[in-house]
Formats: C-alpha cells, structure tokens, sequence
C-alpha cells in the first residue's frame, strides 16, 4: 500500500527543518482535536506532548501558549504573567488561519513559519525543556513531528519569535 504524501504545508514546515538541520520524526494517526483524543491515538511516541492555546488581549494582541498536556491553565489570570491586557480570549479560526497558516486542532509553535509579521507572541511552558523529545502538530492534526528542543530553538531563532517562559 503506498503512503500519501505529507499536505503541503506539512511538507513546508518539514522542509524548513530539514533545511535548518533540525532531525524529526514524523508519525500519522488519524485526526485529533483534543488532547484527549491524542491521548488515545499516539500509542508510545515518546517525548512532552503538547497543548496549544491561540489566545488575543483585549488590545487584540495575540499570544500562543504552549504548555506540556497535563498543564493547569488558568485563562482568568494568564494575562498577568505574559503580559496581556486584560483577561484573554480564544482567537478565531478565521484569524488563527490567518497568523498561523492553520486550522484548530492543529495549532503548534510550528506555525509561526507562517507569521513573518511577528503579530503572534509565543509563551512555553518552562517544564517543556525537561524532555528530550517535544511532540507537534506540523500544521495537520494528522500528523505528529518529533524534535528536540534544541530543533525547536533554531526554527525560533528562524523565525524571529523570542518565546517567554512560564511556569504552569
């Protein structure tokens, strides 16, 4: 049986990593859109999954947060650690395929190969520096890309997006 080649953009992305000597893994499963969900399909791909918040301030800035799976976010008080104004909101697909390049279910830091304007800032989840292995969506929910934190550094550095560090 032969294999379908990567979207588009997924192949993109692959390939700005592979350009930047980034090392990856790339996994299929079928389409997720919670954590949950990718909970139950990712079987032993090893390493921090993630979860991935596209949030706007009440001055329309926006903010991606990333942050390990099992991370307690609260959304009433997170303007305060990154910076916001005022309480945050979810941004809208619309404007989420506009920044990122991407639909929900699939939002990663990955996508901000597709934010040359730098509109988007990018908040981590500091404990993500404990794992040898981080775990994205490369813009497709049906597909997982395994990097190092050292790959994802350099297609931040690529990129321009000087990520902020939060404790969760």
């Amino acid at each position: 049986m032969q294999e379908e080649p990567l979207p588009e953009t997924s192949a993109r992305i692959l390939g700005v990593l592979e350009s930047l000597n980034v090392d990856t893994i790339v996994h299929r499963h079928a389409p997720v859109f919670t954590v949950a969900e990718a909970q139950a399909l990712r079987g032993e791909i090893p390493g921090g999954h993630t979860k991935n918040l596209f949030l706007k301030d009440r001055k329309g800035r926006l903010f991606l947060v990333t942050a390990l799976e099992n991370a307690q976010i609260d959304l009433k008080s997170l303007h305060t650690q990154i910076g916001g104004s005022g309480r945050l909101s979810f941004g809208s697909a619309e404007l989420l395929q506009e920044i990122l390049g991407v639909q929900p279910g699939a939002v990663s830091p990955l996508g901000l190969v597709n934010d040359a304007e730098k509109r988007c800032k990018l908040v981590l989840d500091k404990a993500l520096v404990n794992f040898e292995i981080l775990n994205f969506h490369p813009l497709d929910n049906r597909l997982t890309v395994s990097v190092s934190p050292s790959g994802l550094d350099k297609l931040l550095a690529h990129t321009g997006h000087e990520p902020q560090f939060v404790e969760f």
